[in-house]
């Protein structure tokens, strides 16, 4: 029957924001079991969506109870892909990711949906949505548990990262924001104190 996960947030972010996060998320102090991602394929359609697909290594820890069950020469790596597709027109960033190894001992397919509301422009809703499943006979429901249970605490660490990476974007924003606003108050003084080379000089008889 496998185990469902759902959730819904605000996320009080700007989508075009929110999107810049998402592709700069990692690496982040909060997701220290990503060990690598790369783009393996990505494509503009047509409507303008941009189409993807990443490649991404997690590590693979087990539970102490597992250990003791499964070789211990069973890779402590995942290998994720992730599909997302941007639609831009509808301020719309899906993503599916799924696992592709370890999948008789545990399958995670979950979907996310960030979504700007015209009608909220400083706000991202996200809806996330996960399947659990394992096919280890007479051992499927403690792994799904345990599988539900590791999604959970996931889930709220990548709401972290995502969190942090906005937070570096706000930041960066704000200090280039501050330079070109020194820049100009610094040139205005220059301006101010130095003489115009067109003026003519002052004469006294």
């Amino acid at each position: 029957m496998g185990k469902y996960f759902f959730n819904e947030t605000d996320i009080r972010s700007a989508w075009e924001h929110v999107l810049s996060a998402f592709w700069q998320r990692y690496p982040n102090p909060y997701s220290t079991h990503v060990l690598t991602e790369d783009v393996v394929f990505r494509e503009v359609t047509s409507d303008n969506c941009l189409l993807s697909r990443r490649l991404l290594t997690k590590t693979n820890r087990l539970p102490r109870w597992a250990e003791r069950i499964f070789p211990a020469n069973l890779s402590r790596s995942v290998y994720i892909v992730e599909d997302s597709i941007v639609d831009p027109n509808n301020r719309r960033l899906t993503t599916l990711t799924w696992n592709l190894n370890h999948t008789t001992l545990m399958s995670v397919v979950e979907r996310c949906v960030f979504h700007g509301e015209r009608e909220r422009p400083i706000w991202t809703h996200l809806t996330r949505e996960a399947w659990i499943s394992s096919g280890v006979f007479g051992l499927s429901r403690p792994i799904q548990e345990f599988g539900l249970s590791r999604f959970r605490s996931n889930q709220v660490k990548a709401m972290k990262g995502l969190e942090h990476a906005l937070s570096k974007l706000h930041m960066s924003a704000a200090q280039s924001h501050h330079g070109d606003a020194s820049k100009d108050s610094s040139e205005k003084a220059k301006n101010m104190t130095s003489p115009s080379s067109s003026q003519k000089p002052q004469e006294y008889v």
